[in-house]
């Protein structure tokens, strides 16, 4: 699963980086660390912290969900 944090947007609450340590680190007072692709078992952690941004600056996108999971449907 892929997960890309909006830098712009990220005011350095940190509250990702209590829910899910081992994807966030805070480096100093503001600057945030983590690591784009993370592992699919860190799902559940990763939607935590991605609800619990005040600034909703954390995307998650499971890009690795098998071909048969996305339907074309319209």
């Amino acid at each position: 699963m892929r997960l890309v944090v909006d830098l712009n947007r990220c005011q350095g609450y940190a509250q990702c980086a209590f829910l899910a340590p081992e994807v966030f680190a805070m480096h100093g007072e503001e600057a945030l660390l983590y690591h784009p692709e993370a592992d699919a078992a860190q799902r559940e952690k990763l939607a935590q912290a991605a609800a619990a941004c005040p600034v909703q600056a954390i995307l998650v996108d499971a890009v690795d969900a098998p071909p048969e999971a996305v339907s074309d449907e319209r």
